[in-house]
């Protein structure tokens, strides 16, 4: 019981006398495990980060943005990306999309060194990648590309091209969404059109049998027959506008129906073509999908590997081990010797 309370219980002027009385060991297996890890730090291969910072617009419709009232207008085409937009951005970085186009455009297969045709190569491949690029939101939610590669330049490189490629993904997806939006519009559009082309058609087959304004016109004919018939000198001018009274009687209340539905209509095709136009901007027109804050550049120094932090590390853990397994065998041998005894 005496042994065990010895081998558990330690005073800091024990650890002291332990450390003293093994400090050639723990200093020898401190140094070597250093020089060790020195030797092997020169063994792996440096890679340099380049690093783009960029902040997403909050644009999705050019259309809304720029033809909209300022009172009613949803987003500035010059206003940062929030939350929200910074986590879309997200979410399009870490898409097929632009991981198949990074692949293709650097020809990353080969640049790794990854056999095509050997076991596993797109799991190698995605494993190296996740390795080498990392997306993530900053505290300011700008979003933040960093690459890590043996060659500075190519670290660079990827890193402005995976901007441009998310630049590039975001507008085709926004431009495919707005293909669609302006062929529903568009069909809307022509078919309102059609419908105004043809009461207008009809106001003008009434205006051929000379209805023009049926208000007017019954208010002037009124007129001139109450003063025909009370004048009494000419029968044929009564009869005659007591004809074009009777014509109005007949197609005054068909005019009075095309007439107000057109002006409803007139009224929908106008904010049809306000949509068509809108629509149309988005379809022929882009505009930037990122504000870039830094670009990437070559980096002169290294990123990887830290020899100092390397070392320091091994250092620390080759004393902590090498005083535990020391610390072991003296105990155990102070338990075995009275045993002997």
């Amino acid at each position: 019981m005496k042994t065990e309370e010895n081998f558990i219980d330690f005073t800091f002027l024990d650890i002291t006398r332990f450390l003293y009385r093994w400090r050639k060991h723990l200093i020898i297996i401190t140094l070597a495990a250093g020089v060790i890890a020195a030797v092997g730090s020169f063994m792996i291969t440096p890679r340099y980060e380049s690093e783009v910072i960029f902040y997403p617009t909050t644009i999705n419709s050019i259309g809304n943005a720029m033809f909209t009232d300022l009172n009613k207008r949803e987003a500035d085409v010059l206003a940062f990306g929030e939350e929200e937009e910074a986590e879309n951005a997200l979410q399009v970085l870490q898409s097929d999309k632009v991981t198949q186009r990074i692949i293709r455009n650097f020809n990353l297969m080969q640049h790794y060194h990854i056999n095509p045709n050997g076991k596993f190569p797109y799991t190698k491949l995605a494993r190296k990648m996740e390795k080498n690029i990392s997306y993530e939101r900053t505290r300011y939610l700008s979003i933040s590309i960093k690459v890590l590669d043996e060659d500075p330049k190519m670290a660079a490189d990827i890193a402005n091209g995976i901007a441009a490629i998310y630049d590039s993904v975001k507008t085709e997806i926004q431009h495919q969404v707005a293909q669609e939006a302006f062929a529903i519009v568009e069909e809307e559009y022509k078919n309102k059109e059609a419908e105004v082309w043809q009461l207008k058609t009809g106001l003008q087959e009434l205006g051929k049998k000379g209805i023009i304004d049926i208000e007017k016109q019954a208010q002037s004919i009124s007129e001139s027959l109450y003063a025909a018939k009370a004048s009494g000198h000419n029968p044929n001018a009564i009869r005659e506008l007591e004809s074009e009274q009777d014509t109005l009687a007949k197609y005054g209340s068909e005019y009075t129906n095309l007439y107000e539905t057109l002006l409803l209509e007139l009224e929908e095709l106008s904010m049809l073509r306000k949509r068509y136009k809108k629509a149309k901007v988005d379809v022929d027109k882009t505009i930037p999908q990122k504000f870039i804050l830094t670009n990437a550049t070559p980096a002169e120094q290294k990123a990887t590997p830290q020899r100092k932090l390397i070392i320091a590390f091994a250092m620390i853990a080759a004393f902590l081990m090498g005083g535990l397994v020391l610390l072991i065998l003296e105990q155990k041998k102070k338990i075995v010797e009275p045993e002997q005894k």
